[in-house]
């Protein structure tokens, strides 16, 4: 044991405290570390799939309201019912990729771009139908 003030004498010297065998030392860090990063992995792609799914939602509500707007115009004809619906969808951050007038029927096609992690960019994709009500 090395007393309080005496020079050479602390880790660098090579000596250890009592007690702890020098083949364990920083072991309890080491395996902090790998909990954490895997926390750190966890979280990310947890955070991704939630992603996905709100942007999924996204889509879905763009593509209804979108159909809705275009179903509202379907009387004035394809070009103008399809002009509703892709400012609505536009307003919803989603870009309409598909609007066919059937009857008075309008379907909508909506993608929405999303990126659930760095460099990784997806697309959700929803359609829609709305028109008048059958009885």
């Amino acid at each position: 044991m090395c007393p309080a003030l005496r020079v050479g004498c602390g880790p660098a010297t090579g000596l250890v405290h009592e007690g702890s065998p020098d083949g364990q030392r920083g072991g309890a860090t080491v395996l902090l570390l790998a909990l954490g990063l895997v926390l750190v992995l966890f979280g990310t792609f947890g955070a991704a799939i939630v992603l996905a799914g709100m942007a999924d939602q996204r889509a879905m509500v763009a593509a209804d309201l979108g159909a809705l707007a275009g179903a509202a115009r379907a009387l004035d004809g394809d070009m103008t019912a399809c002009a509703s619906a892709a400012d609505i969808v536009a307003r919803n951050a989603g870009r309409m990729v598909g609007c066919h007038l059937d009857g008075l029927d309008v379907l909508v096609t909506v993608e929405v771009a999303f990126t659930p992690l760095p460099g990784l960019t997806r697309v959700a994709t929803s359609t829609a139908r709305a028109g008048p009500v059958r009885a």
